[in-house]
C-alpha cells in the first residue's frame, strides 16, 4: 500500500474484512507507520456463521498438553482476534516485527482521543467491493459473543453515548457554518471594492 507518511493511522473497522485489513495494518506497521484499529466489533469475515465458529472452536482446542499455561492462549475479544491475525503477517519474534506490533493499537468502539479524530477505511479491504453480492459473512462480535466475549453490551451503551455526542457536535457545526456563510453573504457588498483592489497584486 503505497500510503503518505501521516502521525498516526485511524482506521474504522465497520464493514472491513478481517483478513484483508489485517495484512494492510501489518505492511503499514512493518513500514513504520503508527496504526490505530477502531470499531473491530464491527469487522467481517467471509464465510457462513456456522463455518466460522466451527473453525474457532477448532482453535479453541489447540494447547499444550503437559503444561497449558505455556500456550497458546486463546483470547476471546474481537480487537484480539484482529490482532492475532495481524500479528501472523508479521516476523513479530524479531526486533523488528515486535517494533512494528508496537505500532499497532486495536480497540472495540471508538475510545477517547480517537473519537475526535478523524477516521479513515481502507477500500481494497471492504466487504462490499471484495465479497461477491450474496455471499454469507460473520460478523466479528457475533462470533466473540459465542465463544465467550462478555462486554458486547458495555460496547454497545458507550457506542451509543458517543454518537450522540458526534450528532450534537455535527449540528453545532452545521449552524456555526450556516452562520458564517449568511455573515459572508451580507458582507459581500461591502468587501467588492477591497477584493477588486486585492485582485490588483494577485491575490
Amino acid at each position: 500500500m503505497n500510503a503518505p507518511f501521516a502521525k498516526v493511522y485511524v482506521i474504522d473497522g465497520k464493514g472491513h474484512l478481517l483478513g484483508r485489513l489485517a495484512t494492510v495494518v501489518a505492511k503499514l506497521a512493518l513500514s513504520g507507520q503508527k496504526v490505530v484499529v477502531v470499531r473491530c466489533e464491527e469487522m467481517n469475515v467471509s464465510g457462513s456463521f456456522f463455518r466460522n465458529k466451527i473453525k474457532m472452536l477448532n482453535y479453541l482446542n489447540k494447547r499444550c498438553r503437559s503444561n497449558p499455561k505455556r500456550g497458546p492462549f486463546h483470547f476471546r475479544a474481537p480487537s484480539r482476534t484482529f490482532y492475532r491475525a495481524m500479528r501472523g503477517m508479521i516476523p513479530h519474534k524479531t526486533a523488528r516485527g515486535e517494533a512494528a506490533l508496537g505500532r499497532v493499537k486495536v480497540f472495540e468502539g471508538v475510545p477517547p482521543p480517537y473519537d475526535k479524530m478523524k477516521r479513515m477505511v481502507i477500500p481494497r479491504a471492504l466487504r462490499v467491493i471484495n465479497l461477491k453480492p450474496g455471499r454469507k459473512f460473520t460478523t466479528l462480535s457475533r462470533l466473540s459473543v459465542e465463544v465467550g466475549w462478555k462486554y458486547q453490551d458495555v460496547v454497545a451503551n458507550l457506542e451509543k453515548k458517543r454518537k450522540v455526542r458526534a450528532q450534537a457536535f455535527y449540528e453545532r457545526k452545521k449552524a456555526i457554518a450556516n452562520i458564517r456563510s449568511k455573515a459572508i453573504a451580507a458582507k459581500e457588498a461591502e468587501l467588492a471594492p477591497i477584493k477588486e483592489q486585492l485582485a490588483q497584486f494577485g491575490h
